[in-house]
């Protein structure tokens, strides 16, 4: 069964705009676009909106293969890539019009714009959803997912998270982010109200919806989980929530315990999971029952998931039917799906007696300082339990020095200095500290080390 009519097929769904109230069954909107029975691209700059949502569930029950992007990219970001993918269809509510496509009044919510001239290419049959590996600069690089991949990973998520037909969960993450998709496809598939929602969950409103609609379960990167201990989230209760999921990077030891704790003396379950794009979403999860007593852990592999390690880098290696089928730099590329591929993280791990795997730094996450080879994440972990949970981000310079990113409100300049020196056995000379207002992150709520260098 296709991932559309599994959603559909869901008797309890029901999506809500927060705001209005507004609510529609998937069976509501089904064909409301119009779309055309065929093959062809379709670029969905896509917010959390519930009329995105109609947008997302018709393309999702047409045969045509879509991406999604940002809709707060830079217009000449989003030129660049229709110029080299030319799709057939383009959803961007920002734009009066798209130089040569024709605005289609698809009903009384949707316009699309619509190349009536698109040049014919070929899409292999398995290339069914496109999501971008860079979520501000507009590259034309795109992990390839097919049906199968996105069905079998929400499948393997239901297999451990507790959705419920009584759920009602926010779309608090992007939809163009794989993380923010897989709250969306396995809620639609076996949850109850889905609340559409563009507020920041540091937003009195977003805290306003969570008592108005009685949220069930909340969904946050690491940065997120950061604000929430700093705003207090830890002294308040939530009687509503039943369950919290982390994903997106590490969580930070002292956090992790924090909100295990939380967890556990409110009676609600805190997941901690990792994953990736290119396999679709997750691939580990850490057990609630296990957090505190694994804190740093991702956990175990997801059902029909499988990690390994390779012995000569200790690169963490996944298999599983949720790996994409390779990556797309130009419309070419649509062509191919290279399926059942060994997926290579990027990120180095091991495995303890009890078969819980920890990520120990990625292979290019390193900097090398009189001639010592220093892990950049682990430099990150230790200034983050010494100072009590604060962020921090590290980056090299040349291979001469580590830079420190940090805000004016932390730690000063020499004790972090003088931690590192004494931690890595280096002399302070080797480390750099910078004050800045504020971290600057990518959408899917990543550090974006990149432009962080240019502050």
């Amino acid at each position: 069964m296709q991932l559309y009519e599994r959603i559909a097929a869901n008797p309890r769904l029901v999506y809500t705009d927060a705001s209005t109230g507004q609510s529609f069954r998937a069976a509501d909107r089904r064909g409301s676009l119009g779309l055309e029975d065929a093959r062809g691209l379709a670029l969905l700059y896509i917010d959390n909106t519930l009329t995105a949502v109609e947008v997302l569930l018709n393309f999702l029950d047409s045969r045509f293969t879509i991406a999604l992007l940002s809709p707060a990219l830079h217009v000449e970001y989003k030129q660049q890539l229709e110029a080299i993918y030319r799709p057939s269809y383009i959803y961007d509510p920002s734009r009066p019009a798209v130089a040569g496509y024709a605005a289609v009044q698809a009903n009384e919510r949707v316009r699309l714009f619509k190349d009536t001239n698109a040049a014919a290419y070929t899409i292999h049959p398995d290339t069914r959803l496109l999501l971008s590996t860079s979520g501000t600069t507009g590259s034309p690089k795109f992990v390839k997912l097919s049906e199968e991949n996105l069905v079998q990973n929400a499948l393997s998520i239901l297999a451990y998270l507790p959705v419920s037909g009584t759920d009602v969960t926010p779309l608090n993450l992007p939809l163009y982010y794989s993380y923010g998709l897989s709250v969306f496809t396995t809620n639609s598939m076996a949850g109850g109200q889905v609340v559409c929602t563009s507020r920041d969950v540091l937003q009195p409103a977003f805290w306003e919806d969570l008592q108005r609609y009685g949220f069930t379960s909340l969904a946050g990167v690491p940065y997120v989980y950061e604000m929430f201990y700093r705003i207090g989230f830890c002294k308040k209760e939530y009687p509503s929530l039943r369950y919290l999921t982390q994903a997106g990077g590490k969580l930070n030891a002292v956090l992790a315990k924090a909100f295990g704790e939380y967890a556990a003396a409110h009676g609600k379950d805190f997941f901690i999971m990792y994953g990736q794009t290119e396999a679709t979403a997750r691939m580990a999860y850490l057990p609630p029952a296990d957090l505190l007593r694994k804190t740093g852990s991702i956990g175990i592999p997801i059902p029909n998931g499988r990690f390994d390690i390779d012995p000569a880098t200790q690169e963490l290696l996944y298999t599983g039917p949720n790996v994409g089928g390779g990556y797309a730099a130009c419309a070419a590329d649509l062509a191919f799906f290279d399926g059942g591929q060994v997926l290579r993280t990027g990120d180095m791990a091991r495995q303890d007696e009890d078969g819980y795997y920890y990520i120990t730094g990625r292979l290019k996450r390193f900097v090398k300082l009189f001639g010592t080879r220093v892990n950049l994440d682990e430099v990150e972990q230790i200034l983050k339990q010494a100072f009590g949970g604060q962020t921090f981000a590290c980056t090299g310079v040349e291979d001469k020095h580590l830079l420190v990113l940090l805000r004016e409100d932390t730690p000063d300049s020499a004790a972090v200095k003088q931690l590192l020196s004494e931690k890595l056995g280096l002399h302070p000379r080797a480390f750099m500290v910078k004050q800045v207002d504020d971290f600057i992150f990518t959408p899917n709520g990543k550090m974006d080390y990149q432009d962080m260098m240019k502050m």
